[in-house]
């Protein structure tokens, strides 16, 4: 026999733990207790596992989380925390890492593994196992997980009668919006840029199940809206084994993106590094309601490419710019987005007098598999595009600052709709430069390339190319240049240099 008591503190908590679902995921907010029920989940399905006819509960069972020092860290602690070795046998800690605890009728196997090396992802793909925990999924790509589902239900074999109960368990913190777990959840919507072939791996299947716990904490609002100060959440989760001032002295000096996620469970994204633009206020630069297209004036188009083709569309009115629309691609051609690309002109902005659509200059250059050139391939869909005059990084970069911080007449210089969701959360932290991994507060020189930074790169090449650039230059006050006589004596009596007006160059 097998004395242990474990109590789940939670309706979520302890709703997943009894479901029989072949994929379950938990998400919730730190602190709730979801990792240390996915560890008792493990050992409790072990103990319900039928004897086989030497007597013997086995199962085998793996253990995944996305890197090596996060799973020794955190993942084999919280599991040692209540199997110690002592208590359940010894834990081995070379690669892999395994736990094989016999105990009575009792006979478990658990191996952890870690993502980030490739003869462990080699190894998942050859395992027999009776059930796999991802431990932090918002961390593992949906191929990771289909292959999981593949290599469950394989131990005991079927001679041996086989499981009792085989499946996958996963717990995350809250991921993004676009991340597979709240897509497939029915949280958010399938985005319109994905494949039919990828978004047909992203419909929920029957035998899955998602769970959410409460948040940690709610929001005290005054009667703007604006957010006065955070209380506990009486409907939290684990609270019996945590302090009372646990989330409080938690959400000490954090910003609300990352409140948002780790304790309200919200989706979202956390800032990590340096604002690209600190200037940009959602309170003012997030249009309140749909931004309208102007019928009869020019529409802009921004575009990036490579296999992550971004665009952003958009006009100038009265002197405001107004971002109506943002178009945000993964793992497609150039030709297919051309496609998509066409239809939203034609349809949203059909009533438009003319359409200037600007690239990167690079894009005008042939890639080695092909003759073809981006621009040709677009000009080829009926798109007429043309390369920005600069590539310059911090020109493009002053096109966008320069109207954040701009008013006309009263009002601002740079709008965005709601719906450019993937601009506004680069603007909003996402489109960022990383921290360099040395002492003291040192940041990259350029922004660092993630998913945001393909739309905010068009959104660059949409200004530019609309003559933001120029604009800049025109206003910048030419230099004086010193020119020094070649015929100096250094002994003569000092006069004063001649001076010429330096001449900017045209943008």
């Amino acid at each position: 026999m097998v004395d242990f008591k474990y109590k789940p503190d939670g309706e979520v908590l302890k709703t997943f733990m009894k479901d029989n679902t072949f994929f379950r995921g938990i998400r919730g907010p730190v602190g709730s207790g979801k990792s240390v029920g996915c560890c008792i989940e493990v050992f409790r399905r072990a103990l319900g596992q039928n004897k086989g006819d030497d007597g013997i509960r086995k199962s085998r069972w793996t253990i995944i989380r996305n890197t090596n020092p996060q799973l020794r860290t955190t993942t084999i602690k919280t599991w040692l925390d209540w199997f110690p070795e002592n208590d359940w046998g010894k834990f081995t800690w070379s690669v892999p890492y395994t736990h094989h605890i016999k105990k009575g009728d009792l006979d478990l196997e658990v191996i952890f593994l870690a993502l980030d090396r490739p003869e462990d992802v080699k190894k998942l793909l050859s395992l027999e196992l009776t059930g796999i925990w991802i431990n932090e999924a918002r961390e593992i790509p949906k191929s990771i997980i289909d292959a999981c589902t593949m290599r469950v239900g394989r131990y005991p074999s079927m001679r041996d009668g086989g499981p009792t109960w085989t499946g996958v368990i996963a717990d995350t913190n809250a991921p993004e919006e676009d991340h597979w777990w709240p897509i497939m959840s029915g949280e958010v919507p399938i985005p319109d840029h994905i494949p039919r072939e990828q978004a047909k791996m992203l419909v929920k299947p029957d035998n899955w199940r998602f769970f959410t716990q409460p948040s940690g904490m709610v929001e005290v609002k005054n009667e703007q809206g604006e957010i006065e100060k955070y209380q506990p959440n009486k409907k939290a989760e684990n609270a019996k084994n945590m302090m009372d001032s646990y989330y409080p002295n938690l959400i000490q000096g954090k910003t609300k993106s990352w409140i948002d996620v780790y304790v309200m469970n919200r989706l979202g994204h956390i800032q990590d590094g340096k604002p690209v633009y600190p200037m940009f206020a959602p309170e003012v630069h997030i249009a309140k309601e749909e931004v309208p297209i102007a019928a009869g004036l020019p529409v802009y188009v921004g575009v990036d490419f490579g296999l992550t083709p971004a665009a952003t569309i958009g006009q100038k009115v009265r002197g405001r710019w107004l971002i109506q629309s943002e178009i945000v691609a993964i793992d497609m051609g150039i030709v297919r987005f051309a496609e998509v690309l066409r239809n939203e002109l034609a349809s949203r902005f059909a009533a438009c007098s003319e359409v200037h659509i600007f690239g990167d200059p690079a894009g005008d250059f042939r890639a080695q598999t092909d003759e073809s050139t981006p621009f040709q391939i677009l000009r080829g869909a009926g798109l007429r595009a043309f390369p920005t005059h600069s590539n310059s990084v911090d020109l493009r970069l002053e096109a966008v600052s320069s109207q954040l911080t701009k008013m006309v007449e009263g009002k601002p210089a740079f709008i965005v709709d709601r719906r450019c969701s993937q601009l506004i959360k680069g603007f909003e932290g996402g489109y960022s430069y990383k921290r360099m991994e040395v002492s003291g507060e040192r940041y990259a020189d350029k922004p660092d390339k993630n998913m945001f930074s393909h739309v905010h790169d068009s959104l660059q090449y949409l200004l530019l190319g609309a003559g933001e650039g120029r604009a800049l230059m025109n206003n910048q006050k030419p230099a004086n240049v010193v020119v020094a006589k070649r015929d100096f004596d250094v002994f003569a009596k000092s006069k004063k240099p001649q001076r010429r007006q330096g001449l900017w160059a045209r943008m």
